[in-house]
């Protein structure tokens, strides 16, 4: 089938990102439209959201205060023990 070309529009910090995500997730740009285009054509919807495991802020902060040992309370022996610290 013949190809053709589409020009799309967005702000520079989207792109850059949007290029990031692709090599993360190891497509070229190209193809992640035509994954999406192929995908609203079959489908008659906007079908799908990719995604990567990137935790956000405050999960990072956690995850980092857990491995230092920081506010990390337990264990708990019982329910009411683990109760009783969240209450508090």
């Amino acid at each position: 089938m013949a190809q053709t070309n589409v020009n799309i529009r967005m702000d520079e910090q989207t792109k850059k990102e949007f290029y990031a995500f692709c090599n993360e997730i190891g497509i070229s740009v190209s193809s992640a439209f035509n994954i999406f285009a192929k995908t609203v054509v079959r489908e008659h919807r906007i079908p799908f959201e990719i995604t990567t495991d990137v935790p956000n802020s405050d999960t990072i902060a956690a995850i980092e205060k857990a491995d230092k040992g920081v506010d990390v309370f337990g264990p708990f022996n019982t329910v009411d023990e683990l109760m009783e610290s969240l209450n508090a």
